[in-house]
Formats: C-alpha cells, sequence, structure tokens
C-alpha cells in the first residue's frame, strides 16, 4: 500500500517516491567499504570480527544470535570459516569516513529538498521534500542540520499554505524536528508561530488537530516554553475543552492531557486553567505548594466564579487547608482564604462540608476579636459574609462548639448578644451580613428559639427596628426579613416598638406603596406587618388614621387587575396584604371609622372574591375568616324595621287593627340588609362559596369557611332560619362530612358545634340519627372532647335520641 498524503506507510516500511528521490541523490558514489554484506546498506556503527569482515553492528550480532539459538559453532559469515571468538571490535576510521560521507550528501540533498519549502513550489514536491527532512531527522543524526539550513522557519511558512495535505506534512515535520532538541524549540516558538500551531487546534479537520496538539506537546516538554504557550490567546481553553472532549479521538484526548501536564510548570497557566473549570492543579497547590504559592493560589480561587459541582469538589478537597490558612497570624494570608471561604461557602452543601471541617471557631473568633491584632474590618466583612452562607447551610448549630474546650454554640445566648452588639457597633456593610446570620438563624425550626430568647433577653428589638429606615436596600432588606422571621415569637413587641410616631411603621408601608414590580423587600415588609397581633386595637387604629388600609386595598386591586409585575414574590405579598386588611375587620366592634371603611370599599365583596383564589390557601383561609368577622357585625349594623302607630280606635278597640306586612327584610337579622352596609352573608353568593370551600384539602381553609357558614346559626341571629338557608344551600351534608374526618381539636370543636345547631331541625336529626358516621363522631366528641365540646356533644346526642332528655350528667348544660 503507497503511503497517503496524511503520512502513512506502505507495507514495507520504505518512504514513499516523495522522498526517496532526494535519498537517492549522491555527490560522491558509495563504496562497497559502506557497505555491510548482511544488509547491504550504508554503514552506521561498522565492526570488524576476528577473520578481518567489517558488518553493521546489530547485524553480526544478530548472526551469533542465531548460531548460538541453533547450536553451532560461530562462523564468518562471508568466509565461512569457524571463528574462536565473537568479539567485535569498532572500526572508527571507517565509521568516521562514512559520518563525513554522509554528512556531505544530506547537506547538498537537504539543500535540494529546502528549494521547494516554499509556497510557490508544487504540491508533490513541498511535500517530498517535507517527507525527506522527516527521513534526516528520524534517522537518529543530529537535528542540528536542519537547524542550521534554516529549515524550520520554511517549515512554519508552510503552515499557511491552501493545500490541507502540506499544512498536515508541515505539521507533521515540525513535531519531528523539535523531538528532544530544545533548540530547535526554541527557534519554533519565535514570532508569531504559536499561535499560528493553536489556531490548527480549533480546525475543523481531526488530522490537522491531531498533528497540531502533537506538536504543542513536544513543545511543551520545555519548561521554559511552557509560560510561552499558556500567553497564546485561548490556548489553555481549547486544551481544557480537548482534554475532556467525547468527540475527539483518543490521541488527540491524550495529547491535550499530557500537554496541559506539562503547563502546569507555570503557575499563570495553573490560574488560566483553574478559570476554565481545570481547578485539580491549582487545588493541588493550595495543598502542597511552598506557603507564598499556596496563598496565591487561594487568593485566585476566591476570584473565580464556580458553579455549584466546583464549590463542593473545593470544599472536599482543599477545604481544611484554606481553614489552616485562615487560622494563621498572616493577614495576607488569611485575607486570601477568606476570599476562597467566601466563594465556596456561597453552596449549601459546600458550606456544609467547611462546618463539618471545623470553620466555625475560627470565623466567630476573628469577628468577635478585639484588641491589639483586630481583624481589619475589611476582612470581618468577609468574614460575616462566610457566617451568614455558613448558617443557611441546614447544619445542626445547637451542637456544634464554636470555642475549643467549650460548649458555647453559635446559638447560644452569649454568642447572639456579641452578634448583637457588634452589628450596633460597626459599619452598614457589616451589619448587613450579621443581619443576614440572623436571618439564616431564624430560618431554621431548630434554633429560632434561641435567638428569639437571645434578642428578647439583651432588648435589641427597637434597635433592630431602626433599620427599617436605613438607606442601604441590602441593610433593610435584611433587617425587615429578620423581624419578620421572629414576628411570630415577638409579635406583640413587635408591635410596641412601631406604634407610635418614630415612623418605622409609615416606613414599611412607604416600601409597600412602591410600585415599580414586586421586590423581595416588599415581600418582607408585607409578610412583617402580616405577623403582627392582629387584635392589637392601638396598632390598628394608627394603621387606619395614616391611610394604610387604604393603600393596601389599592395595591390588592393593583395585584388583582394585573397592573403590576409579579415574579417569585407574588404569592407571599399578596397573602400579606389581605392578611393586613384582614384585621380592620377584627376591630369593627371597637371602631365605627372601621365599619365605614369596609363600607366604603365594599370590602365584603372583595373578600367574597378572594374566596375563589385556587391554589392561595392562606388568602382563601384568611379571606373566609375576614367574613367571619364582617357576618358577626351584620346583628349589630342591621336596621330593623320601625312600625308605624296604631290609631285612636285601633288602640281602643284592638279587634279594628291588622299587622302591617313588612316585605324585604333579611329572614336571618330580621332586618334590612345589604352586602355592602351591613355585610350580611346571604349576599353575593358568599353561602355558595364558603360550603365550596369545605372539602378544601387545607384544614386551616375548611375551618376558616366553617366559622364564617357558623355565624349564620350564632346567637342573635335566627337559628331556626339560618339551618334552612343552610339546608337549602345543601350545605348540611358537607358540614357533616367535616364533622366525620375529625382532623383536628379545633376543627372537632367548630364542626359539633355547628352539627348541635343544625341537629336542632327536627327533620336533619330524624335524617341523621341512624348515620352512623355522625353518631360515632359525636360520641368520641363527648368522650374525648374538652369540658365544653363534651356538653355540646351531648345536646347533639339528645337531639338523635342516644341519651335519655333527662340526661344531666354536665351541670349548667345551657341552651
Amino acid at each position: 500500500m503507497a503511503e497517503s498524503w496524511d503520512g502513512s506507510y506502505d507495507d514495507s516500511g520504505s518512504f514513499s517516491d516523495e522522498s526517496g528521490f532526494y535519498a537517492r541523490l549522491h555527490i560522491e558514489p558509495i563504496y562497497d567499504s559502506f557497505l555491510c554484506p548482511l544488509t547491504k546498506k550504508v554503514m552506521r556503527d561498522p565492526v570488524t570480527i576476528e577473520s578481518g569482515q567489517t558488518f553493521e553492528r546489530a547485524a553480526i550480532e544478530m548472526w551469533f544470535n542465531e548460531c548460538r539459538e541453533s547450536r553451532r559453532k560461530p562462523i564468518c559469515p562471508m568466509t565461512l570459516k569457524e571463528l574462536r571468538t565473537t568479539d567485535l571490535n569498532p572500526s572508527i576510521a571507517l565509521r568516521n569516513t562514512i559520518e563525513e560521507w554522509t554528512a556531505r550528501n544530506e547537506a547538498v540533498q537537504l539543500d535540494m529538498a529546502r528549494k521547494s519549502l516554499n509556497l510557490g513550489s508544487p504540491e508533490n514536491e513541498t511535500l517530498g521534500s517535507l517527507k525527506y527532512v522527516q527521513h534526516v531527522c528520524q534517522k537518529g543524526l543530529s537535528r542540528h542540520i536542519a537547524r542550521n539550513a534554516g529549515l524550520i522557519p520554511m517549515i512554519v511558512s508552510l503552515l499557511k499554505s491552501t493545500s490541507r495535505r502540506v499544512q498536515f506534512r508541515a505539521l507533521e515535520t515540525l513535531k519531528i524536528v523539535v523531538q528532544e532538541d530544545n533548540e530547535c524549540k526554541e527557534m519554533l516558538a519565535e514570532g508569531d508561530t504559536l499561535r499560528t500551531v493553536v489556531k490548527f487546534l480549533r480546525h475543523e479537520h481531526s488530522k490537522e488537530k491531531e498533528e497540531a496538539v502533537a506538536l504543542l506537546y513536544e513543545l511543551s516538554t520545555s519548561q521554559d516554553l511552557c509560560e510561552k504557550i499558556g500567553s497564546v490567546n485561548g490556548a489553555i481553553l481549547i486544551l481544557v475543552g480537548m482534554s475532556s472532549s467525547r468527540s475527539e479521538n483518543i490521541t488527540t484526548v491524550e495529547n491535550a492531557e499530557r500537554t496541559l501536564e506539562n503547563l502546569e510548570t507555570c503557575e499563570n497557566n495553573i490560574r488560566q486553567m483553574a478559570e476554565y473549570g481545570r481547578l485539580r492543579p491549582l487545588l493541588t497547590q493550595i495543598l502542597e505548594g511552598p506557603p507564598e504559592t499556596k496563598h496565591s493560589m487561594a487568593a485566585h480561587l476566591g476570584e473565580l466564579v464556580l458553579n455549584n459541582d466546583d464549590k463542593l469538589f473545593v470544599a472536599q478537597t482543599v477545604g481544611s487547608s484554606l481553614i489552616n490558612i485562615m487560622r494563621s497570624g498572616d493577614k495576607q494570608a488569611k485575607e486570601a482564604a477568606l476570599k476562597a471561604l467566601n466563594q465556596i461557602s456561597s453552596f449549601e452543601a459546600s458550606a456544609r462540608v467547611l462546618v463539618q471541617q471545623g470553620i466555625l471557631p475560627p470565623l466567630v473568633r476573628d469577628l468577635f476579636a478585639v484588641g491589639s491584632n483586630p481583624l481589619p474590618m475589611k476582612l470581618k466583612e468577609v468574614s460575616a459574609t462566610i457566617l451568614a452562607n455558613v448558617v443557611s447551610s441546614g447544619s445542626d448549630f445547637n451542637s456544634i462548639p464554636v470555642e475549643p474546650n467549650n460548649q458555647t454554640t453559635l446559638v447560644s445566648e452569649d454568642t447572639i448578644h456579641s452578634l448583637l452588639q457588634l452589628i450596633s457597633n460597626t459599619g452598614p456593610a457589616i451589619e448587613c451580613k450579621l443581619l443576614q446570620v440572623l436571618v439564616g438563624l431564624t430560618s431554621s425550626p431548630s434554633t429560632i428559639s434561641s435567638i428569639v430568647n437571645a434578642i428578647r433577653s439583651s432588648g435589641a428589638i427597637i434597635s433592630l427596628v431602626q433599620f427599617i429606615e436605613a438607606p442601604q436596600l441590602d441593610l433593610r432588606v435584611s433587617a425587615i426579613k429578620l423581624l419578620q422571621n421572629i414576628s411570630p415569637h415577638l409579635s406583640q413587641e413587635l408591635a410596641d416598638a412601631l406604634r407610635g410616631s418614630v415612623g418605622q411603621l409609615s416606613s414599611l408601608f412607604r416600601i409597600i406603596a412602591e410600585n415599580t414590580g414586586i421586590t423581595e423587600e416588599q415581600a418582607a415588609a408585607v409578610g412583617l406587618l402580616a405577623d403582627l397581633p392582629e387584635r392589637d386595637l392601638g396598632l390598628s387604629r394608627q394603621m387606619l388614621d395614616e391611610g394604610a388600609f387604604e393603600l393596601v386595598h389599592l395595591r390588592i386591586f393593583q395585584l388583582r387587575q394585573g397592573g403590576t409585575r409579579g415574579g417569585r414574590f407574588l404569592t407571599p405579598f399578596l397573602e400579606g396584604l389581605v392578611r393586613i386588611l384582614a384585621r380592620i375587620t377584627f376591630i369593627l366592634a371597637d371602631e365605627p371609622d372601621a365599619v365605614a371603611f369596609c363600607r366604603n370599599r365594599d370590602l365584603a365583596a372583595l373578600f367574597i372574591e378572594l374566596l375563589q383564589s385556587n391554589g392561595l390557601d392562606n388568602v382563601q383561609m384568611v379571606s373566609a375568616m375576614a367574613l367571619e368577622n364582617l357576618s358577626l357585625e351584620s346583628k349589630t349594623l342591621t336596621q330593623l324595621p320601625t312600625l308605624p302607630e296604631p290609631g285612636f280606635c285601633a288602640s281602643i278597640f284592638p279587634c279594628f287593627s291588622s299587622q302591617p306586612v313588612l316585605t324585604g327584610l333579611c329572614p336571618l337579622h330580621r332586618g334590612t340588609c345589604s352586602l355592602k352596609e351591613t355585610f350580611c352573608l346571604l349576599e353575593g353568593n358568599a353561602v355558595d362559596k364558603l360550603v365550596a370551600l369545605l372539602d378544601h384539602a387545607s384544614e386551616k381553609v375548611v375551618e376558616a369557611a366553617l366559622a364564617a357558614l357558623s355565624t349564620l346559626l350564632d346567637d342573635g341571629v335566627d337559628v331556626e332560619k339560618g339551618v334552612n338557608i343552610l339546608h337549602n344551600v345543601d350545605a348540611v351534608q358537607p358540614i357533616f362530612n367535616v364533622l366525620f374526618e375529625n382532623r383536628s381539636e379545633n376543627l372537632m370543636r367548630r364542626a359539633v358545634w355547628t352539627a348541635e345547631r343544625l341537629l336542632r331541625n327536627d327533620d336533619i336529626a330524624i335524617e341523621f340519627s341512624n348515620n352512623p358516621n355522625v353518631n360515632t363522631a359525636l360520641v368520641d366528641a363527648f368522650q374525648h372532647g374538652d369540658y365544653k365540646t363534651r356538653q355540646i356533644a351531648e345536646r347533639a346526642l339528645r337531639h338523635v335520641d342516644k341519651l335519655p332528655n333527662f340526661s344531666n350528667i354536665f351541670p349548667n348544660p345551657g341552651t
């Protein structure tokens, strides 16, 4: 098989005619004494044996081996005479003569070949010349011939050829020329050659790409060239991609990997590799390098943008080393380590690894350190950021000590007090990060109680509330999120701090008023306000006086009209707004202005609409609760009819008088009702929508809906009419279904109360008296409920004749 353009060989192993022409040119004839009698080729290492004959060393050694293997005595292959010894005597004079002859001939041959090493020569001549150069170099002769003949720049110029065959052969030749010759490598690396070779790494054809990366590997074996290769724009990026490629052939991948390994001798190259995702060399330097290198690599690590998988890998590999560097007294080294730890701690999984490796004690020590050698504020900010990252990892901070030989933990009262004190004595940047630490700790159910107790004992509520008015957005957001987290546990303390004329309450509502899209700050502010005690009359009055409810109503309207951009904070923002608006329904009995507001804004209709907010359980629950409060006020707001005074005759003779017939009255409240003015649930299809929620998956929604429906059976209304209303809308069976399910004690108590009211109706009592589910649920409540629930269950059981009417188990059973 003839050699193809890509450099393969024929079966005999000889070179093709492309180079053979030059190999056969001699300015001097080949003398017979130059030829080995066995190989018929010019000798390179001639030796003389006992018979006086001269052979190529390798050939005569093979001959003697064959004699021994066949158990024959050694003989001269030319004279066939037996030899007494197989000693080989170098023929130095002949070898020198052959070498001189070879040098003279190859010089002429190379000179002829070099004439075709230009872009203007025919392709076949150029290919043959390149192949001959390879032939000369591969014979093991000194490559100084090619170097001194000025061939390297000429071969490099062929890389710009338009022929793929020439480009490939030029790359292949350069690889052979520079093998084991640092001077050739240095010469090749001059000028723009390396950049040209790197361009071939992006070549669309695999053969050229393969040869280019093989050439770069050869060049990279010279340590002096490693930095120069790495300085070529894109070289390391492409090599990193090739080393991990699944589409390249295995030889290309292996050569790319070997090249990168050689380039790792240069720190700048290691930094570049890390930027392109090859982190191990940099991590190895952090683990094994000298101190100065460790610190510089750690600093560079802190500047990288890592994905989460890389952060976890780095934490597992060098986390302990970085923590040890952070412990050192060298501030420059500490800064490098802190920057790296800040980078990798931003992922929860890697932060957990750092906690396991012991980052908390030195971190907390540096943060709280005072005295002659404290950590600079710039680094305290980084430490605070790392701590904020770490506390969001979900680790068990109740059991991890932060001081050696001490059981003090991050959530111990003393630690939190120190943290709060540090917050009050630092600048905004560190304050923000430390508040984020508290946000993280109060976001965990396992640690929030410790933090709340420490905040309460330190009296820090007032100072924390003041951050609501901070000019820095990040600081405000962190403070509001912290206050939101602790508000369910410190709601009254927060309400007391916000109440009055200091201004923080108004600041929260100013945040909510911004209509540029829903932000994290707005969602947190709404959540904080929603968690304040709903029955705090003073706070609600202040909110009413300052127009807060008006603002909240407007924002809800804007959201429902689609006038505000949503995003991931839309749901908590809407839920919080509804909860804030609902608090006005808790003060209706004490605040006429609240009643007027509800009427003017038709809040009953709004909450009825919100009952249909499918997927927003909290909105539906709070809306039902608000409707319960509004419905309870209907009894006092309903206008009872005024009957005309009887005439004179009628007053003397009643038989002459007749009872006037009044129409249009509410059957439940016995007066003039409307949804807007008296909040009567019989209007606006409220009852049907509340009944529909009795089948809701959320227990809290069911309980709120049942509580609102129970107002139709409450004292002060016509209970019999209320029962009929519920019966007419098919609400009786759904109510009893709630009783059957018996999901929680609160819901059971509410369901038993409602069922007892319904069973006062004889028809309903007869219908459900033989229902085993009803009987079982009522008996269970009678046996296991609290005192009041047992009383109500007893009366219900009497309605269905499961207890005798003369039963007097409980004193003062009530009505």
